[in-house]
């Protein structure tokens, strides 16, 4: 693969089917608040997992299964995903040849400044639809894509906000502020608060639940119920967003496994890649232009 496009499973994967995988999870220095990714995958699954920020992604070709606490919905070409921050989501191929898609991570400030200028909602804006039939949207997600990848940052920040505008206008409301009510709830948040704070070297479920004074299931139901997903999952997932935040900053990839609480090198790798799509060496180099060395 060249220009920052690299295979997910390369050599390591079962033949044919692995070599069809290719994925660029990159940062274009003239859109500030937005990643992109445009990859196709085939074996590679996405396990339970959240974003800071939204997801807006143009299936392209194939079928994504995507799993979301209201169901599982299966996406196709002119098809627009649309997941707002926090939500827990899997994402999986749905037919043997895989899926395709061009995927924009706008961050929250970008969506509230492209809702700002369009004046039209209130509060913070949050997705009404998990998938949408726009071909058109859909196209010009990929023409965003193709402008970063060519330098041209005026067609790359004039398509961007025209399609993020679209979504916002007719698929859009305020985004329902999360109320912590029962005492479970606020047990699953304090838990999730220590397992913050000592990410590196993290209680037990025993021991976090004794410290909380409730029993080690009730907190496993609690902690389910408000985030989507068991303690541990949470924790990989909050493990590698940390670890991407570490590596944007220019942490070598050995050095931020340590950092969050990784076993080694090869162990965030594991994990990274299938979060986030590519390795860590691959992600440092779509922060960098293609130009730091080595692999991940």
């Amino acid at each position: 693969m060249t220009d920052g496009v690299h295979g997910v499973h390369g050599t390591h994967g079962a033949g044919e089917a692995a070599e069809r995988e290719w994925a660029r999870h990159w940062r274009y220095a003239q859109l500030p608040g937005l990643d992109l990714l445009r990859a196709h995958y085939v074996r590679h699954t996405f396990p339970r997992h959240t974003h800071d920020g939204y997801v807006i992604a143009a299936v392209t070709g194939g079928i994504e299964e995507v799993g979301l606490p209201g169901g599982t919905l299966r996406a196709g070409p002119g098809s627009v995903v649309l997941i707002n921050p926090e939500v827990p989501h899997t994402a999986r191929a749905g037919v043997p040849e895989g899926w395709a898609y061009a995927t924009l991570y706008p961050s929250r400030e970008l969506i509230a400044e492209v809702a700002a200028e369009i004046g039209s909602l209130r509060g913070t804006p949050g997705f009404t639809a998990d998938s949408v039939a726009d071909p058109q949207t859909s196209y010009v997600i990929t023409e965003v894509h193709r402008a970063a990848e060519e330098g041209n940052a005026l067609a790359a920040d004039t398509l961007l906000r025209g399609a993020v505008a679209r979504m916002l206008t007719r698929h859009a409301g305020p985004l329902p502020a999360r109320t912590v009510r029962s005492a479970g709830a606020v047990d699953a948040a304090a838990a999730r608060a220590v397992l913050q704070e000592r990410m590196a070297r993290p209680p037990s479920l025993e021991q976090l639940a004794a410290e909380l004074g409730t029993s080690p299931f009730a907190l496993l139901r609690a902690f389910r119920e408000t985030y989507g997903m068991p303690p541990h999952t949470w924790l990989t997932d909050a493990r590698v967003r940390r670890a991407r935040a570490l590596l944007d900053a220019g942490t070598a990839p050995a050095e931020a496994a340590v950092a969050v609480g990784f076993t080694d090198q090869p162990h965030l790798n594991r994990h990274f890649t299938r979060i986030v799509g590519v390795p860590p060496g691959a992600y440092r180099r779509g922060r960098s232009g293609g130009r730091l060395p080595g692999g991940g």
